[in-house]
């Protein structure tokens, strides 16, 4: 790039820098000296590829998003949390926004995530113990009681069921008075990374297609700053999978949920912002920098350049990121806090936009008060006291994040060739029902491509550690500690037994006859293909439960059983 282009473009971003709003915060360093709010070449300077680091605010926002960095906003601190019922969860909820966190991120507990009811057989000895117990819009009331939902970012770690669960948000919502049109937060409702990676979903995956479809319709008519898609590769990576593949399976399923609003006929400058992203942060530090800094321009070219996005923010990938539960080790669990928060830094150099840090003690149970009070503070101690807030994308230009930086990009174009290419095997004739990118996904699910993948890689690491190549503390070296047990939270079974009676009580309470037609009615609307949101919220209105929302459409569609791969 030659000197003028460079000037010019830095002008460019001068503009919008003076234009834009800035934080009222001490910009210098611990001993008072003033720092510019980012650094690049020289005034004059010819740079050969500068168009691909560039400045922040600019395509393809390498640097960031915003020309302000963190100077104009922080990134959000969202603490993931849930356990027990919603009474319990919602005293947690309460501590972390009194302690200084900036949103909300509900964990759900397994029978929830997999449309189950608390008195479903299926559902004995794991009621609130991976997360909260939601039964049905009466339980997200007392989730959020005293939180007024029209003033707090909410987001919400659930896929298989998330449509009928951001349902019973929306009655919630409701009952306090709240007009849904102004509610803000993430849904993740991400399906393709349960057949890849997680593997908590209900149906085939063209029916999870259809719900999409229909939240993202809703949302795009009606609730234009919530997100109904948050797609995730947190979990891809937690499965095993490398930074390139997790980047790389992460955008593509994102790809593949561009071309689903698409064919429903949504203005891709109307809806792709509406998309959000989640991914991990892992311990090598500067790599997993580079990997934030490529998906941004990753992200930015393809929707510019192949699904004609012409606005800024549909070209901007905005994402989350949780420190890596995968690198948390049961042996020294206080090694954690240090990893947490190296992992942590890393997203914010990489210039996350939200962020959670796992507690000590995730590796052996949910996290106490205390590990997530420390947890908590971590962020706090990083966007305070560190400086790190003060330059937008500080690393930039240095010959090893960019190098890096290229190479996970190109990593992840071959990995993308490779979904096309599955694609236009399954549909040899070139007429794709939703899109290309989408045909491939689905084409890499059905095969079990992308488990084989991710096994490889993670067979591949494991074998490192065990040869000790991969070296972990406390674990494969450096085995002596005077560390003595943690005091962990434990969750009562009695949880689950008041759950269930609570439950009980719900259903005997009712209208019955109401519950009953409402979930005739979003039945009727599976069959005929009318979008499902408008009965499934008054099935939710009617407190009919998830397992009985789940129940009917699981009888209607069917479920899945994944290809074994060897």
């Amino acid at each position: 790039m030659d000197a003028d282009a460079i000037d010019e473009a830095r002008r460019r971003w001068q503009a919008r820098y003076d234009a834009s709003r800035k934080r009222d915060a001490d910009f210098t360093t611990l001993s008072g000296d003033p720092v510019e709010p980012v650094y690049g070449p020289p005034p004059g300077s010819e740079v050969p590829g500068f168009e691909r680091i560039g400045w922040p605010g600019e395509y393809p926002y390498t640097r960031g998003l915003y020309a302000t960095g963190y100077r104009g906003r922080t990134w959000t601190i969202r603490q993931f949390a849930g356990f027990g019922n919603a009474e319990q969860t919602n005293e947690r909820y309460k501590m972390i926004l009194e302690a200084g966190g900036g949103g909300l991120s509900v964990a759900f507990d397994m029978p929830t995530l997999m449309g189950r009811d608390s008195d479903d057989p299926r559902s004995l000895g794991e009621v609130g113990h991976c997360g909260v117990a939601i039964d049905s819009a009466a339980d997200m009331e007392l989730l959020f009681k005293d939180i007024p939902l029209g003033d707090v970012t909410t987001s919400m770690t659930i896929s298989g069921p998330a449509v009928p669960v951001f349902c019973m948000y929306l009655v919630a919502a409701e009952r306090q008075g709240v007009d849904p049109a102004v509610l803000n937060g993430t849904l993740q409702t991400d399906i393709f990374k349960e057949y890849i990676a997680q593997k908590e979903w209900l149906f085939e995956p063209e029916p999870h297609l259809r719900l999409i479809g229909d939240l993202m319709e809703h949302c795009a008519a009606g609730i234009p700053a919530y997100k109904p898609l948050s797609v995730s590769g947190y979990h891809i990576r937690e499965a095993g999978s490398t930074a390139a593949q997790e980047l790389a399976y992460t955008l593509a399923d994102g790809f593949g949920y561009v071309e689903l609003g698409l064919s429903r006929g949504l203005d891709v400058d109307a809806f792709a912002p509406g998309l959000s992203f989640f991914f991990d942060a892992h311990l090598d530090f500067f790599e997993e920098i580079a990997k934030f800094r490529a998906a941004r321009r990753i992200w930015a070219r393809w929707m510019r350049d192949v699904y004609g996005a012409k606005s800024e923010k549909a070209q901007w990938l905005r994402f989350h990121t949780q420190t890596a539960g995968v690198s948390l080790t049961a042996q020294q669990p206080y090694n954690n806090v240090v990893r947490t928060a190296v992992e942590a830094l890393a997203a914010v150099l990489g210039g996350t936009n939200s962020l959670h840090t796992n507690a000590l003690d995730e590796t052996l149970a949910l996290p106490s008060e205390q590990a997530a009070e420390i947890a908590l503070r971590t962020q706090q101690v990083l966007m305070e006291e560190t400086g790190v807030a003060n330059v937008a994308d500080p690393l930039g230009g240095s010959w090893y994040v960019e190098a890096l930086t290229d190479r996970i990009e190109a990593d992840a174009e071959r990995i993308f060739e490779k979904i096309r290419e599955m694609g236009v095997r399954a549909v040899p004739d070139g007429r794709h029902p939703i899109g290309p990118m989408t045909s491939g996904i689905l084409r890499g699910i059905e095969d079990g491509w992308f488990t084989g993948e991710i096994a490889e890689a993670a067979f591949t690491y494991q074998r490192a550690l065990e040869k000790r190549d991969k070296r972990v503390v406390g674990v494969n070296v450096h085995h002596g500690s005077v560390t003595g047990d943690l005091e962990i939270l434990r969750v009562s079974h009695e949880v689950e037994r008041d759950q269930v009676r609570v439950l009980a009580d719900r259903k005997a309470a009712r209208d019955e006859a109401a519950v009953a037609s409402a979930l005739k009615a979003m039945l009727a609307a599976a069959r005929d293909g009318t979008n499902m949101i408008a009965p499934m919220l008054d099935a939710a209105r009617a407190e009919a439960t998830l397992g009985e929302i789940c129940g009917v459409l699981r009888e209607e569609w069917g479920g899945y059983i994944e290809p074994a791969r060897f």
